[in-house]
C-alpha cells in the first residue's frame, strides 16, 4: 500500500520505469526518470542541510520541476510550498517568509521579483531558477550535479507533505498543512470512482499552487497514468491536447468550461477519448453544465471541498448528471459525502445541529482534514473543534437523501431587515436570464433595512437588458425580500485563481464610509 508521495513514485518506477509520467510542451519524462531526478533533488536538499520538516518553496507556473521538487522533497522529508504566482511581489514574499523556506525554486519570468522577496524573506539561502539566468544556478544544472541514489529518509503517513496557502480573500493567506495521510485518504477513492488506471491520460491545467492542480496531478501519478501538463489555461491548446494525446480525464473550474464552450473550433473538436471531467471550486449555471455534458459527451463529476480538506470531500456522481432523469434538481447539488467523510449542518450562531433542509454552516470530519495552519494555533483552534470537526465557512443544507446543497459562504450572507439572504440563491436565478453572462450579488448599506441586495451583472454581449427588467425577473422567482433593489453593470467580475468571486473587493467601495466591516 502506498503511504507517502515518495513511496508512490518508487512503486510506479519499479512497475514501469519506461512508462510516460509527465509530458510538458512536447517533452516527456518517464516514471524511472522522475524517480531518479527526485532522488537527485532529495540529495541536493539534504546536502544543503534541508531535511525533515523544512519547507521548500516553488514559484512558477505549472512546470515539471514542481513535481520533481515535490517528490524529491518527500524523499528528503521536506515540505513542498507552491506559491501563488498571481499574487503581488509583496504577497509572494509574505508566503515565502511565513513558510521560512531556506530554498526557493523560481521561474525565469519571476526573477525580477527576487530582490523584494529576499529582503522580506531572509530565510531563503538558495535560489534556483527554472530557465537560464546569469546570476543564479539553474534548477536543471543543480539537479544534474547531485547523486541519483535514493536517500531513503524515513517518513510516515502523519508527516506533512504539502503546505498549501489559502486564497486570502478575507486576510493574509494561511498555510494549510496537508499530511501524506490526508492525501492518501482521498486519492484511492477518487481513482476508483473516476475509473483511473495505468492506461489513463490526464490533463492538468489548474495551477499547482492550488489543491486542485497539485491534487489532480497526484491522482494521475498514483495510478501510473500519463499526465499532460499545461503551463497555464490556454483554451485552444486544451482542445488540441485532448485530441492529440487522447486525454481520458481532466479537471476544470466552471469558468474554464464556460469559456471552452465559446472557443472557436469547439463544435468540431474530437473529444471521443474523454471518460470523465471533474469540475468544482465555484458555482456553475445549469445552462453551462447541460451544454458541457452534451458537447464533451463523457461522465461528469462535481467535486466540493476546500484546501483544508485536501480537496474533495463531497462528490456528485455521474449518475446524477442527467438533466432529464428522475432528479434533475440534483444538478444543482454539490453531491454526497465521500467514504470516510462525515457532514454536519450547524447553526452558525449556536453551533447546534439543524434539521434536514435547514440552512446552516457545513462542518466536516474526515481523515482528509488538514493537520492545522502553520504557526497559527489560534486560527487552527477556531477552524477545527476539539473533536475533529472542521468548520467550512460554507452555508448550505442536506436534503433527506443526504445530498449537500451549497447556499453561500457564511460570511457572504446578507441580513436585510432581520432576514437572512444567501447571495448564491439570487445569483442562480439571475443566471437563468439569457442576457446575464455573469453575476455577483452583495449586500450594500441601506438606512432602513441595514443592508439590501445589489446585483453586479456582466451583460451578454449585444444585449440591452435594463435594471428594471432584471429586478422584475427575480420577483417572479424569489421572495420579495431576496430580490435585488439595484443593479450595477460591470465588465468582468474579479476572481481569485480558484475561480471564486472576490466579494470583498466588490463590497469595499459601497461600505467604505460605513461602520460595517467588509469581510
Amino acid at each position: 500500500m502506498t503511504t507517502t508521495i515518495a513511496d508512490m513514485i518508487r512503486s510506479r518506477a519499479a512497475d514501469g520505469p519506461g512508462r510516460p509520467a509527465i509530458t510538458y510542451e512536447g517533452s516527456t519524462i518517464t516514471y524511472g526518470e522522475l524517480d531518479r531526478r527526485a532522488s537527485r533533488v532529495a540529495n541536493g536538499l539534504l546536502d544543503a542541510g534541508i531535511g525533515p520538516g523544512d519547507r521548500v518553496a516553488f514559484l512558477d507556473k505549472n512546470e515539471p520541476a514542481y513535481f520533481e521538487l515535490l517528490v524529491g522533497g518527500a524523499k528528503a522529508g521536506a515540505v513542498s510550498v507552491a506559491v501563488n504566482w498571481r499574487l503581488s511581489p509583496r504577497e509572494m514574499a509574505y508566503v515565502i517568509h511565513d513558510a521560512a523556506a531556506p530554498l526557493l525554486v523560481i521561474g525565469i519570468e519571476f526573477v525580477p521579483f527576487l530582490d523584494e522577496i529576499r529582503r522580506a524573506a531572509p530565510a531563503v539561502k538558495t535560489v534556483l531558477v527554472v530557465g537560464d539566468d546569469p546570476t543564479h544556478e539553474s534548477f536543471d544544472a543543480w539537479v544534474a550535479r547531485q547523486r541519483d541514489t535514493d536517500p531513503r529518509i524515513a517518513t510516515s503517513l502523519d508527516d506533512i507533505a504539502l503546505q498549501v496557502y489559502t486564497s486570502g480573500t478575507t486576510g493574509l493567506p494561511k498555510g494549510a498543512m496537508i499530511r501524506h495521510r490526508n492525501l492518501f485518504s482521498l486519492v484511492p477513492y477518487f481513482s476508483d470512482e473516476l475509473g483511473f488506471g495505468p492506461d489513463s491520460v490526464s490533463l492538468v491545467v489548474m495551477p499547482v499552487y492550488h489543491i486542485a492542480g497539485a491534487g489532480w496531478g497526484l491522482v494521475s501519478l498514483f495510478n501510473g497514468a500519463h499526465t499532460v501538463l499545461h503551463r497555464d489555461v490556454d483554451l485552444p491548446q486544451i482542445i488540441d491536447t485532448i485530441a492529440r494525446y487522447h486525454v481520458t480525464h481532466t479537471l476544470f473550474v466552471p469558468a474554464v468550461m464556460q469559456f471552452l464552450l465559446m472557443t472557436p473550433g469547439i463544435d468540431d473538436a474530437d473529444f471521443s477519448s474523454l471518460r470523465a471531467i471533474v469540475y468544482g471550486a465555484s458555482p456553475i449555471s445549469r445552462d453551462v453544465l447541460v451544454r458541457a455534458i452534451d458537447r464533451f459527451g463523457c461522465d461528469f463529476y462535481q467535486a466540493y471541498g476546500l484546501t483544508e480538506t485536501t480537496g474533495a470531500v463531497v462528490m456528485l456522481p455521474a449518475a446524477d448528471h442527467d438533466p432529464d432523469g428522475p432528479h434533475p434538481e440534483r444538478l444543482q447539488a454539490a453531491g454526497l459525502a465521500m467514504p470516510g467523510v462525515e457532514l454536519r449542518i450547524a447553526d452558525p450562531v449556536t453551533s447546534a445541529p439543524v434539521s434536514a433542509g435547514a440552512v446552516g454552516e457545513l462542518w466536516i470530519r474526515s481523515s482528509q482534514v488538514m493537520a492545522g495552519y502553520w504557526n497559527q494555533p489560534h486560527e487552527t483552534a477556531h477552524a477545527i473543534t476539539p473533536d475533529g470537526w472542521f468548520r467550512s465557512g460554507d452555508a448550505g443544507y442536506l436534503d433527506d437523501d443526504g445530498y449537500f446543497f451549497i447556499s453561500d459562504r457564511v460570511k457572504d450572507m446578507i441580513i436585510s431587515g432581520g432576514e437572512n439572504i444567501y447571495p448564491a440563491e439570487v445569483e442562480h436565478v439571475l443566471m437563468e436570464h439569457p442576457d446575464v453572462a455573469d453575476v455577483a450579488v452583495i449586500g450594500v448599506p441601506d438606512d432602513r433595512w441595514g443592508e439590501t441586495v445589489k446585483a453586479l451583472v456582466v451583460r451578454t454581449p449585444g444585449t440591452t437588458t435594463t435594471e428594471a427588467d432584471l429586478i422584475a425577473f427575480t420577483r417572479d422567482r424569489l421572495a420579495g425580500y431576496k430580490c435585488p433593489t439595484s443593479v450595477d453593470w460591470i465588465d468582468v467580475l474579479p476572481r481569485n485563481p480558484s475561480g471564486k468571486v472576490l466579494k470583498r473587493d466588490l463590497r469595499e467601495p459601497y461600505w467604505r464610509d460605513h461602520d460595517r466591516a467588509v469581510h
